[in-house]
């Protein structure tokens, strides 16, 4: 492991959830929180089989009203086209400017009447589905080139047509996809222009081990819920090497720890089982419940040991306990060196330092 400021400086994400809210303000409020602490990105999550708002068309409601921190709502694959998915994240990439990110999941519940589709699958038929969904969304996003649509010299905006030629798309930078999988199949080219970084950021809860394989093949971030630093440096070593194994180089994948946070105890000290000594485990998943100060002290810990990347911290009281978040442990973060005063860049893949990948199709490996 490196030295204690070694690492670089920790990432941090937030959670929006907020159950039984269907007023697109009240998430745009606390994503501007988020953005005002230089938050990397804000995730929303979503099911089939819960009541509530679309978390990609809330977040399509959040961009606007936001510039720099990136948007990632859950979408989930389970009976769901991927030609649709592809196309709804390339759409919010397009509308936040870059900032676009997309959490894979699964359903594993008995909602396939919602849709006039078969029962639910063996547990890990699900994340196969879900591994091919994101390889046609990979491949859908690459069949437009760079620069296949037809825009006006001046303003860059697409043009109805192209007076010369007649055309609506340069068809040379078309290319079809040709994707026949376990579930459906995906012929293209997308019907939306290549997303502005490429390909939107792909997250993957990997703390189920059926889900590790889709997160070390295809993830550009890995969410584990760990309460203890084994378990979580455990994951992450184990998430690298998969990677590995799939051609990919280790450093590609940012693996944070998700932890529910409550920090309702204000300044104190966080209480035994937790801060210092750990989060402690629930059914929930790991929860913190302490202070501020005692928080950026295990953030600041686990990242200087080599643990984890960087943190997706989920509020138990969402509005307190993210203000107590920006205002109190981000602020200690940053006076340590350990976390961003200001985004250097303006999309969500330089907020993470990932590089935008190079179109599949292009002739010699790079953007045509």
């Amino acid at each position: 492991m490196s030295g204690r400021y070694g690492r670089g400086l920790v990432h941090l994400a937030a959670a929006l959830d907020q159950p039984g809210v269907l007023d697109g303000a009240a998430y745009a409020e606390l994503a501007r929180l988020a953005e005002r602490g230089g938050l990397d990105f804000v995730t929303l999550d979503d099911a089939f089989a819960r009541p509530g708002p679309d978390a990609l068309g809330v977040l399509c409601r959040v961009a606007p009203a936001t510039r720099r921190i990136g948007l990632v709502p859950t979408v989930t694959t389970a009976h769901t086209e991927p030609f649709r998915v592809q196309a709804a994240v390339a759409t919010l990439d397009w509308i936040s400017r870059g900032r676009a990110g997309w959490r894979i999941d699964v359903s594993t519940t008995e909602e396939a009447r919602l849709f006039g589709r078969r029962p639910v699958a063996p547990a890990e038929t699900p994340w196969q589905e879900a591994g091919e969904c994101d390889d046609v969304a990979a491949r859908s996003w690459d069949s437009r080139a760079d620069g296949a649509e037809i825009r006006d010299a001046a303003t860059g905006r697409f043009l109805d047509r192209d007076a010369a030629t007649g055309r609506f798309l340069d068809r040379d930078r078309l290319h079809r996809v040709d994707f026949t999988g376990t579930a459906s199949s995906v012929r293209g080219p997308s019907t939306v222009p290549r997303p502005p970084q490429g390909h939107p950021v792909r997250v993957v809860d990997a703390t189920d081990g059926r889900a590790r394989t889709v997160a070390a093949r295809y993830a550009d971030v890995a969410l584990v819920r760990a309460a203890a630093p084994a378990q979580a440096a455990g994951v992450r070593d184990e998430l690298r090497e998969q990677a590995r194994s799939y051609g990919r180089h280790p450093d590609s994948l940012r693996v944070l720890v998700s932890l529910r946070v409550d920090l309702g105890a204000g300044e104190h000290a966080a209480e035994p089982g937790h801060g210092g000594g750990g989060p402690r485990p629930t059914a929930r998943g790991p929860l913190y419940r302490g202070g501020p100060v005692d928080l950026a002290e295990l953030v600041a810990a686990w990242h200087a040991d080599g643990v984890t990347d960087g943190f997706h911290l989920v509020p138990v009281e969402p509005r307190r306990d993210l203000e107590r978040l920006v205002n109190g442990t981000v602020v200690l973060l940053q006076h340590r060196g350990l976390f961003r005063t200001f985004y250097p860049g303006s999309t969500l893949r330089e907020h993470l330092g990932l590089a935008r990948p190079a179109n599949r199709y292009a002739p010699t490996g790079g953007t045509p």
